[in-house]
């Protein structure tokens, strides 16, 4: 039985003013997409393709100039807290402990304390921090600042994980690491994920569709099903024929895109 739609992403166009060269650059145009519950969708363009801005609109943090977005079948008008963003950043408050920083959310929205030390202690394991709850970001790996702002938005329960690039800045041991952990997660929580990337490994590896997008203005190229038992290795033939093929995409989308006259 196919899965009900949660995300509706429905004739998307986004302009911005450029300053410095006086015009107009379309960032989205006429983008369409349907993301079912508990669904992983990973997200891969080249820069500027406005893969932040589809997810930035998702998120409530910006407003398309045309289109709507739905999140069970309500348009969205504001972040909510059906929505959890992890940036690339890690987005910690530095003067507050792991266990502190992770309390934030819980605490602003009036839980009782125990409840949300319960919570806490929960999410932490989750994550696999317990035991660095007394610790200060700067006292934290890479890695466990990662988790630590995943910890952050998971304690909230979220319906949705929007990530953008949130393995951007760690080194590539750790970006490994930190993509079997969250593919653990998406499993055990059956959250519904969209995930921003340049990496095609990164997109096939986590994706149960890969999303493409061409170059500026942001259309979509092409939405692949990856069809692979998890765990997945990067190493089989089945998945380097995953990866050559969207690689190809990618290539056939800018080569297009960069033939088209400027919106």
């Amino acid at each position: 039985m196919a899965r009900d739609t949660l995300i509706t992403c429905r004739c998307l166009c986004k302009s911005y003013h450029d300053i410095q060269h006086g015009e107009r650059v379309v960032a989205l145009d006429n983008l369409t997409l349907e993301i079912p519950r508990g669904e992983f969708v990973t997200v891969i363009g080249p820069s500027g393709c406005g893969k932040t801005t589809l997810l930035n609109i998702v998120a409530g943090f910006e407003r398309p100039d045309s289109g709507e977005v739905l999140v069970e079948n309500q348009p969205i008008q504001e972040p909510g807290a059906d929505r959890g963003v992890v940036f690339q950043e890690y987005a910690l408050f530095p003067w507050l402990t792991l266990r502190q920083n992770v309390e934030y959310g819980p605490r602003e929205r009036g839980v009782p304390p125990a409840e949300a030390r319960e919570i806490v202690e929960r999410t932490l394991r989750l994550v696999s921090l317990q035991g660095a709850e007394n610790r200060y970001p700067h006292e934290l790996s890479g890695g466990m600042r990662q988790r630590a702002a995943l910890a952050r938005v998971l304690v909230n329960d979220p319906k949705i994980l929007l990530m953008d690039e949130p393995f951007a800045a760690v080194d590539a041991q750790t970006r490994a690491a930190l993509q079997r952990e969250v593919a653990r997660l998406w499993a055990e929580t059956g959250k519904t994920v969209l995930f921003i990337t340049h990496s095609v490994e990164e997109a096939v590896l986590l994706g149960d569709r890969v999303v493409t997008m061409t170059t500026r203005p942001g259309r979509i190229k092409a939405d692949v099903a990856v069809s692979l038992s998890r765990p997945r290795d990067p190493t089989s033939p089945t998945f380097n024929d995953y990866r050559r093929a969207i690689e190809q995409l990618l290539t056939d989308a800018g080569t297009a895109a960069s033939t088209e006259k400027p919106g």
